[in-house]
């Protein structure tokens, strides 16, 4: 089968699938048509969010396509700067009237700290129970099929599943080869939170790493291929980003299986140190998310 075909089960029952297409980075006016583009390739999870301004051309590529809204799975996340629950509640009313869509498949936290802020001494635990609040009630209100979060670490999602009427069902965060954080994929294992991996070929880092390119080639396959089906077989969701359709067709060519041994020796591997460009704005603000 096709891993495009294949889907993972939200705690909920929701399907959700396991490759997707990122979009950070594509901009609003090419949104559309590399959406379009994806869904041609087989390509049913959409990834968009409010901080990547392409929310319109994501959601007219979804009306646009020629498929069912039932059969894409749209996902888009509240801006990490939205932190309290009036805002976060206005914030999902506006993303859905620029997509044009009645709901979304999975709406997320996008950080639990405002991105000039990631990972410093104030963790906005009282705010984000209030954006959480405004999830669990638009999901109440069926304008969202899913909820969950990005970027939390374990005390962050312990702060929510302290008091939360619906626990987060999907935490996304930056995982791929030399960057495996073992004991969060545990915890949210255990939680029955299911991990999303962005930027699973490192922002295309990967692509240039002697000890990846290695591996792939005893694979027969490319290092982007390897990255994805290494995130695969850790249980994730992949969500890749290209606006290319060839790349979106070898993206999803990943139908083979990484040993165990192989696992361990990518899993160990030596952390790639920097993402280039990628590191600073929108999203890493020059800080390191691990």
């Amino acid at each position: 089968m096709m891993i495009l075909q294949e889907t993972y089960h939200l705690e909920n029952g929701v399907q959700i699938p396991k490759l997707g297409l990122g979009t950070w980075f594509i901009d609003d006016d090419k949104a559309a048509k590399a959406v379009r583009d994806a869904v041609k390739v087989g390509y049913r999870l959409i990834d968009t969010a409010q901080a990547y301004g392409n929310e319109r051309g994501v959601g007219e590529s979804v009306r646009t396509c020629g498929l069912p809204r039932e059969e894409l799975f749209v996902t888009s996340k509240v801006a990490a700067e939205v932190k309290t629950y009036e805002e976060a509640a206005r914030s999902i009313d506006e993303t859905l009237t620029k997509m044009g869509l009645d709901y979304l498949d999975l709406m997320i936290i996008h950080s639990p700290q405002p991105w000039a802020e990631f990972r410093v001494e104030n963790r906005y635990f009282a705010e984000n129970k209030e954006v959480w609040r405004a999830l669990e009630d638009a999901y109440a209100a069926g304008k969202l099929r899913a909820i969950g979060v990005s970027n939390f670490l374990q005390d962050d999602l312990e702060n929510l599943l302290d008091d939360c009427r619906i626990k987060p069902m999907v935490n996304q965060i930056l995982l791929h080869i030399t960057n495996t954080d073992k004991a969060l994929l545990d915890y949210c294992r255990a939680q029955g939170i299911l991990v999303e991996a962005y930027s699973p070929i490192a922002h295309g880092e990967a692509l240039k790493n002697p000890a990846i390119t290695k591996m792939a080639k005893k694979y027969n396959v490319t290092p982007a291929q390897l990255c994805i089906r290494y995130v695969l077989q850790l249980g994730t969701v992949a969500l890749p980003k290209t606006a290319n359709p060839a790349h979106m067709q070898d993206n999803s060519a990943v139908n083979f299986q990484i040993s165990t041994e192989d696992m361990r020796t990518l899993e160990a591997m030596e952390k790639i140190k920097s993402y280039g460009e990628f590191d600073m704005f929108p999203v890493f603000s020059g800080k390191p998310l691990n």
